[in-house]
């Protein structure tokens, strides 16, 4: 057999081994839009799957002190065994090397409150396991963070803005801005492929926990009003920037949509705990017992009325039925049953928009 016959073979089974690992990667794509088009990913109940966590957050390097649960001593594991299953269908499994191939040269920014970061480090734990030995970068700086993997040129990033409109500080005092998004900020949103906004816990904040003075709209500027007609301006100003700033053939835009706070077990039919406080355990099944939030028509609404497309994380219910996720006593001081342990709840947030990335 001459040599050019056997690179000639080489070459064939080179090509034919290729073609195979392509159509299995196109099945596997087919299989995750199947999931992603037949069922609500939003309903559904959680269960316990011992393959869980998808990391150790104990050694995962970009988790606030705050919310390394594990780290912190939290004595009790149930909450990490726990895989959310919307009804008809299962979540494919996060594959952190599949993500960054699928995004390679992108740029992935989260914007928003805490919640936005929570899940921000969710996400980078998640693909960071996937490649351990990656020289990977973190750039830091206020509240600003951005972690790129140069192997894939993927970026995630975390800009802290917790109403999206404009606060200023002035002689008077702060000053919420609800009809004003500034270029200077909203610029820093537009060079990037995929954006997941977030805001609205900081709209329920009043007395001293309230980070402003007054609320403006036009040059009348006021103290007080209601909230959430106060949040109900503030997203149709970031709905009309979407709408007007944002190329949906470049740029995939997504709102985070209201996590669940546990400070009330009446709210879980559970009038003897004082707050999430020794919750080891999910409500079971796919109801849960207490209000929605007033919020969540709001953004609905809004969501329904813009010209570009945005994808709506309604990750209310999953979060209400996690009584047992908050870090608790194993918090950064104090009590906390507003955000999430990570490795934990948020991580199905990524799986839901793992699922639905890989669709587009």
């Amino acid at each position: 057999m001459s040599v050019h016959t056997v690179l000639f073979l080489l070459l064939l089974l080179l090509h034919q081994a290729t073609s195979l690992h392509q159509e299995a990667n196109e099945k596997k794509v087919y299989e995750q839009r199947k999931l992603y088009r037949s069922c609500n990913l939003f309903e559904g109940s959680w269960i316990y799957d011992d393959s869980y966590p998808l990391y150790d957050g104990s050694i995962c390097p970009f988790i606030n002190a705050g919310l390394n649960c594990q780290k912190n001593g939290r004595p009790d594991k149930l909450y990490l065994k726990y895989r959310w299953n919307p009804v008809g269908c299962s979540l494919a499994r996060f594959d952190g090397e599949a993500f960054l191939e699928r995004f390679r040269g992108k740029k992935i920014m989260f914007v928003g409150d805490s919640l936005s970061s929570n899940q921000w480090q969710s996400l980078t734990c998640m693909v960071q396991n996937a490649v351990p030995s990656s020289n990977y970068t973190l750039v830091q700086r206020k509240s600003f963070y951005s972690l790129t993997f140069p192997e894939f040129g993927v970026s995630i990033v975390y800009m802290k803005d917790g109403f999206l409109v404009d606060l200023e500080f002035r002689d008077i005092g702060k000053v919420l801005r609800l009809d004003s998004i500034s270029i200077n900020r909203s610029k820093q949103w537009k060079d990037t492929d995929i954006l997941i906004f977030n805001s609205y816990h900081w709209w329920t904040h009043t007395g001293r926990l309230q980070t402003w003075d007054y609320f403006q709209v036009g040059d009348k500027v006021i103290k007080e009003m209601d909230h959430m007609e106060a949040y109900k301006i503030a997203l149709s100003t970031w709905a009309n920037w979407v709408d007007s700033s944002i190329n949906p053939t470049k740029t995939q835009v997504f709102f985070q949509g209201i996590t669940a706070v546990h400070y009330k077990g009446r709210d879980w039919n559970e009038p003897m705990a004082n707050s999430c406080d020794g919750q080891t355990q999910p409500i079971p099944g796919s109801d849960y017992p207490g209000n929605r939030y007033p919020g969540e028509p709001i953004v609905k609404s809004t969501l329904a009325r813009m010209a570009k497309p945005v994808i709506l994380l309604d990750i209310a219910l999953l979060t209400q039925l996690r009584k047992d996720g908050h870090p608790s006593r194993y918090a950064d001081g104090g009590i906390d049953c507003s955000h999430w342990c990570v490795a934990g709840v948020p991580d199905a947030w990524n799986e839901i928009l793992y699922t639905i990335l890989v669709d587009m």
